[in-house]
């Protein structure tokens, strides 16, 4: 399998894939003529960060299945044109890794006159992964940002999912840089991947969502079983631990994985609708639980009902 390598640096986040900018031209288009999310038609048009795949397909699954009468179209997009189609006013529901910042509240208050409503539905886990035949197994804070940094020697080759992804951004401001200074830090075209990239590369070095390491597709499930998680040690703060960690529920809701992030549906409808449905269902006690099986943290971790008999019976 060929895998196409390109350096990340500053200038490879300026672009914007023409075909994104069609598809935000046609959803733009589209949105004048009819509403995005009017629940009374029952459809709407959610784009969501491609990181999250895995899980948002598992929750529109079962969302679908519980409403019939429902039809919500996914389109799935790198955080940077998510975001560019949002301002646009081309899509007005979205999931994504981050809340907005102040210039963009800003600029939706000043050309829509609304308030987005944002709920946090999961928190998520950034893996570091290695080859299984690899002798690393653990990573400090410190190591990391030095390698992203470029204040290491390293040969080798780090990869990523996408330049304009989230997690393209995410470590960026995990490492304080505006750009990665190691020469030999690459991008591809997705998670399967960098996945794939590393299982067969002994030498690689790979980072990716967590939950693209659950329950994988049948297309690059042999991959991950040839690649092993790394744990991490946070040596950094006045409070730096003693241990390692590698990501999972427990070590999410203890706080204790350094490398997190936390998932968001927005919505910019200005009203209830389908947005707002989808986005109370992932919040509900059914939508938790499908995020508890999928390996991430919920938001809200949902109760356990246990019956308890005076007697015991015969």
């Amino acid at each position: 399998m060929k895998y196409e390598l390109k350096v990340i640096g500053v200038t490879a986040l300026v672009p914007i894939a023409i075909g994104m900018l069609m598809l935000g031209q046609s959803c733009k288009q589209k949105a004048k003529n009819d509403n995005l999310d009017r629940f009374t038609s029952n459809k709407a048009e959610f784009v969501v960060d491609e990181s999250f795949q895995p899980i948002v397909d598992e929750e529109l699954y079962i969302f679908k299945a519980a409403y019939t009468n429902v039809d919500p179209k996914i389109v799935y997009a790198p955080e940077n044109n998510e975001i560019n189609l949002l301002m646009a006013d081309s899509a007005r529901v979205v999931i994504l890794s981050r809340d907005l910042n102040p210039q963009e509240y800003d600029a939706l208050l000043k050309t829509r006159n609304l308030r987005p409503v944002i709920d946090r539905f999961a928190i998520d886990a950034v893996a570091i992964i290695v080859n299984e035949a690899s002798k690393d197994t653990d990573i400090t804070v410190s190591e990391l940002k030095k390698m992203l940094n470029g204040d290491t020697k390293t040969d080798k080759n780090i990869v990523f999912d996408n330049p304009n992804s989230s997690l393209v951004r995410y470590l960026k401001e995990f490492s304080g840089s505006k750009e990665f200074r190691q020469k030999n830090i690459y991008s591809l075209k997705s998670n399967k991947e960098v996945i794939k990239y590393v299982s067969e590369h002994p030498d690689a070095i790979g980072i990716t969502g967590f939950s693209w390491l659950n329950d994988p597709d049948k297309d690059y499930a042999d991959a991950v079983q040839k690649v092993k998680i790394v744990g991490v040690k946070d040596d950094t703060g006045k409070n730096p631990s003693q241990q390692y960690y590698t990501p999972s529920q427990n070590t999410l809701a203890l706080k204790q994985y350094p490398l997190t992030r936390n998932l968001y549906i927005l919505n910019c409808t200005g009203k209830n609708g389908l947005g707002m449905e989808f986005a109370g269902f992932m919040k509900s006690d059914r939508g938790q639980r499908i995020i508890l099986k999928s390996g991430l943290l919920p938001d809200n971790i949902p109760g356990r009902e246990i019956t308890i008999e005076k007697k015991i019976k015969q």
